[in-house]
């Protein structure tokens, strides 16, 4: 089963990589945002093992095709132990905003309490760096409040839609809650940017995304019934070495290894997960 949804994925992946190549280039940042997108990712303030990251996750072409700017408003959403706030912190501080919206101090699991006070500490140690940034506390259903309704121009939510339908988080009960809360905070007209491990086929795809992976046909299902409109995607962090179907999920994968050593140099290999990033905006209000 799992080989022969691979090999049709490995063609439409192909398929897919044809069409971007012969399309129209991604829109060039403008000289002040490259400047400063550019001094974050290069920046001493993040560590050798967070810049190892960049060959995989290309923050400045990912940020690019979504239309990012220097002078925005962002949401970041549940931003974990920062590796994106890091970047779009510094980028962010003199001509724009960035809240982050982060995992309640009294969450259930000890990876949320982990996460929020490596976030701090960051923060922290660099103050300078993230005086434009705001942490905010994002926990669903309850605690919704994460930025100023209607403001931002854009939110990001960077692995995380396939953790409102795991069952940690109600088994999908508020995921449509996820979804409205990013609608709300957006301006008209504003941006909202996913990446995801991708589950190439959405007819065998775990309901509860208990291995990581969700498909992309269920995101944009989901964040069209929030009156999303899908604008483009893109197949910038797509990985057709990543099989799928590792015994811990997508932490089988760098940077995670769930499995420790055991076949370490294998996942290594494969490198970091499949995965989708999909540009989506708010529709302008009125006619």
């Amino acid at each position: 089963m799992i080989s022969a949804f691979f090999n049709r994925y490995r063609f439409t992946h192909f398929l897919l990589a044809a069409l971007l190549l012969s399309g129209p280039a991604l829109g060039e940042l403008d000289p002040a945002t490259e400047k400063a997108l550019q001094a974050a990712i290069d920046g001493e303030h993040r560590s050798a093992d967070a810049k190892a990251r960049d060959k995989y996750r290309k923050p400045l072409q990912a940020l690019e095709f979504l239309g990012f700017r220097s002078d925005m408003t962002v949401l970041e959403i549940w931003p974990g132990s920062g590796w994106y706030t890091q970047i779009l912190g510094p980028a962010l501080r003199k001509d724009g905003k960035l809240y982050a919206a982060a995992y309640s101090p009294n969450g259930p699991w000890g990876y949320m309490r982990r996460s929020l006070g490596a976030l701090l500490t960051t923060m922290g140690e660099k103050p300078d760096l993230y005086r434009g940034v705001t942490v905010t506390e994002y926990e669903l259903p309850y605690k919704i409040d994460i930025a100023p309704r209607g403001q931002a121009d854009m939110v990001l939510s960077i692995r995380n839609v396939h953790n409102l339908v795991a069952e940690y988080y109600g088994g999908g009960r508020w995921a449509d809650l996820g979804f409205q809360v990013m609608y709300d905070a957006l301006k008209p007209g504003g941006i909202l940017g996913i990446i995801d491990h991708r589950w190439p086929d959405p007819a065998t795809e775990d309901p509860l995304a208990a291995n990581g992976y969700i498909s992309v046909e269920r995101t944009v299902s989901m964040a069209k019934a929030a009156g999303f409109k899908l604008v483009d995607q893109s197949d910038l962090l797509a990985n057709p070495k990543d099989t799928h179907d590792h015994p811990e999920g997508v932490w089988t994968l760098p940077p995670s290894l769930a499995l420790g050593d055991k076949d370490k140099a294998k996942y290594q290999a494969i490198g970091e997960s499949d995965r989708f990033l999909l540009k989506f905006v708010k529709p302008a209000e009125g006619p």
